[in-house]
């Protein structure tokens, strides 16, 4: 296994290898969600940030664009140089940093915000929360969020999952109500303290041709399958579309969720 690649069951995904559909089909949070962190006085103009498992940046690019000192952190090489690529054109500035979430060699006390968006399920959580509170400022924060498409019987994340499944039957991430609160438990271990949730749902509208471009940038489908095997899985799916969902553009369910947790002072 190369050093950018990470696994959940025997699925072994390399996100770099979609990194031009991730950067433009994987938009990231919505505004909302910085706006509660903004409430709560977690994102604020010159706090520290720290992205674990940036990937394509959208997280510390949208840290940055509220006035964070916003620093990137993955083990892929091509999501981050896709991630440069994107601040270029938005004119942000973010530092990008290779290295997996759980050994950093970052230095110790140095951020205000940890923040780590769509990928602890892929890390060694114990160790990337012990990492984390050693990062973290006396009182400073960790933030893990995800933000998903919410399959319910029949709707297009339904339809999608059940596709990916029939193309990648090592892929058992789907099924999901975008909910986690077995994460509490390890964060309460690593010695976090205040530790509160919240979660909101919302209607994310894609264009068929975005859709599709999304989840070709996910770990059942790009990250995972061959070439070959994406080229068959993405016509499947535009005609499926096309039959059950002919609207363009249509909404897709999802659901951002948060864990808050603040290092002890």
């Amino acid at each position: 296994m190369s050093s950018a690649e990470v696994t959940a069951g025997k699925l072994v995904a390399d996100f770099g290898r979609t990194a031009a559909d991730y950067g433009k089909h994987r938009a990231g949070f919505p505004p909302a969600f910085y706006d509660r962190l903004a409430a709560m006085r977690i994102v604020r103009p010159g706090a520290r940030s720290l992205d674990l498992g940036t990937g394509t940046g959208t997280l510390a690019r949208g840290l940055a664009a509220r006035g964070c000192e916003s620093t990137g952190l993955d083990r892929s090489t091509p999501l981050m140089e896709e991630a440069a690529r994107i601040d270029r054109e938005a004119g942000i500035s973010v530092r990008y940093v290779e290295a997996p979430a759980e050994a950093t060699g970052l230095p110790e006390a140095s951020f205000d915000l940890v923040i780590a968006g769509q990928c602890w399920h892929w890390f060694d959580r114990p160790r990337a929360a012990a990492e984390a509170r050693r990062l973290l400022k006396p009182g400073g924060h960790l933030v893990i969020a995800h933000f998903d498409w919410i399959p319910l019987p029949g709707n297009i994340a339904d339809l999608t999952e059940k596709l990916i499944e029939q193309h990648s039957p090592e892929w058992k991430l789907g099924g999901g109500m975008g909910m986690y609160p077995q994460w509490l438990a390890g964060v309460a271990t690593a010695g976090f303290r205040g530790i509160e949730t919240f979660s909101f749902d919302l209607e994310v509208p894609y264009s068929h041709e975005a859709w599709r471009g999304r989840i070709r940038a996910s770990a059942g489908v790009g990250a995972s399958l061959s070439a070959e095997a994406v080229a068959a899985f993405d016509p499947e799916l535009k005609s499926a579309l096309v039959e059950r969902f002919p609207e363009d553009p249509f909404t897709v369910l999802h659901r951002v969720f948060a864990v808050i947790a603040r290092a002890p002072e």
